[in-house]
């Protein structure tokens, strides 16, 4: 029997005033990203399109997961 593998991703979730709910993105998936009422809504959204995802790399026979850099940068702004 296969045990099921875990993977954790880093998400970053944001309240969207005009949506009136919570939009929710996974920076390693490149465009993987989704939204939810409530943020328990997102997060279960989110876990769904990453579990989706994935599936869809499978599919086409990549078995690597992309390497994107998630380490927050910061920029210098003059104002």
């Amino acid at each position: 029997m296969k045990t099921a593998k875990v993977l954790k991703f880093p998400v970053y979730l944001e309240y969207d005033f005009e949506y009136g709910g919570y939009v929710v993105d996974c920076p390693t998936l490149p465009g993987c990203m989704t939204q939810g009422k409530t943020k328990k809504e997102a997060l279960t959204n989110i876990k769904e399109a990453i579990r989706g995802y994935l599936v869809v790399l499978k599919k086409h026979g990549k078995t690597a997961i992309p390497l994107v850099d998630t380490r927050p940068h910061f920029v210098s702004v003059t104002i």
